[in-house]
């Protein structure tokens, strides 16, 4: 059996990407020593081992593996310390309910349409798109009301201990609300705006996006 403990450990992503801040928290949750190797394939070719040109790749030793749902659950898996995984088939099912919300209904709308073109295209002073803009803001509305609701159940976003919804949403929501419009929106749903808030100021989240 592998020693998780004396393998090297290296992440091969960039601090701008989302799901590079993803496993980023994941892993600094579980406070586990990492080297971030930078690979953005948007910067020419991709040095990583992932076979599609994408990041992130965690390697382990002489394991890799890529897709970030399936990262986090090894990271969660590997290492000791604090659990990621709710207790309970209810809590768990929402868990795994808001990571394919994230990725399936959040990610395209409020990062590649609002934050993308609204914060990081804009800033940088390069063609930015304001009709992808808003229809970002407008397809994030309902996806705020979903996960709003269940902040407010409290299975899992309940501002009580981390698990790893909270690090596959929270670099997407938090991007989100970079762009003023998408902060005054994210304001109108105060459960997930408490949870936000919450989780901003967790070790996890200060460690993988304080300082990107």
């Amino acid at each position: 059996m592998r020693d998780a403990a004396v393998d090297q450990v290296t992440l091969f992503g960039f601090k701008e990407s989302i799901y590079t801040q993803v496993v980023m928290m994941a892993l600094a949750a579980k406070g586990v020593a990492f080297d971030l190797k930078r690979d953005n394939p948007f910067e020419g070719e991709a040095s990583g081992p992932h076979p599609f040109a994408r990041v992130p790749v965690l390697q382990h030793g002489d394991f890799a593996i890529y897709e970030t749902a399936a990262i986090t659950r090894y990271v969660d898996r590997a290492f000791e310390g604090l659990s990621l995984l709710p207790g309970g088939a209810a809590a768990l099912a929402r868990m795994d309910q808001v990571i394919a919300i994230a990725d399936n209904y959040a990610y395209w709308p409020m990062v590649r349409q609002a934050y993308a073109h609204g914060v990081v295209r804009k800033q940088a002073g390069i063609n930015w798109d304001k009709d992808l803009v808003n229809e970002g803001l407008r397809a994030a509305e309902p996806v705020l009301k979903v996960l709003d609701e269940m902040a407010h159940e409290g299975e899992v976003l309940n501002g009580l201990r981390i698990s790893l919804a909270d690090c596959q949403l929270a670099p997407m929501v938090a991007a989100f609300a970079a762009l003023p419009k998408g902060r005054k929106m994210l304001k109108r749903h105060w459960a997930l705006s408490c949870w936000l808030d919450w989780i901003s100021h967790s070790r996890a989240f200060r460690q993988a996006i304080g300082e990107a």
